[in-house]
């Protein structure tokens, strides 16, 4: 969302798509789509901004490995959220953390439900690290 918006945090994203390995969990492309419809974009711009996220990443499937690092991974999430008194985790969110715990990637996100979590880059405190070969996003 940020790259579209072409802020700061964009930037962020821009280099690390124009320099690294990336995946994009499918259930993201679902939660972007949804986002522009409520936002008012058309079909069309909708998909363009799809298209390039799977030109730019690999989209990584919902299976059955997700599936059960989801299940545990969201207990996890959902234990830090009533410490740092924060929101609700998602499913969504349970699943793109397990995806980027599957694929070895670091998590970067702007969400500060992921904050002082393993292999997660706040977009705030993130730094493009060189050693770092691939993310998720």
């Amino acid at each position: 969302m940020e790259y579209f918006r072409g802020s700061e945090k964009g930037a962020i994203v821009k280099q690390l798509l124009d320099t690294q390995e990336g995946h994009t969990p499918s259930i993201v492309l679902a939660e972007i789509a949804r986002k522009y419809r409520r936002e008012g974009f058309d079909t069309d711009e909708i998909l363009i901004r799809l298209l390039f996220i799977e030109s730019k990443t690999g989209i990584v499937s919902i299976d059955v490995k997700v599936s059960l690092k989801a299940s545990e991974v969201y207990l996890e999430l959902l234990e830090l959220s009533k410490k740092w008194k924060l929101r609700t985790p998602s499913l969504a969110d349970a699943i793109v953390y397990s995806i980027a715990i599957l694929k070895q990637d670091k998590l970067v996100t702007g969400d500060k439900l992921f904050r002082d979590i393993e292999n997660v880059n706040l977009y705030w405190r993130l730094e493009i690290d060189a050693a770092c070969s691939s993310y998720n996003i």
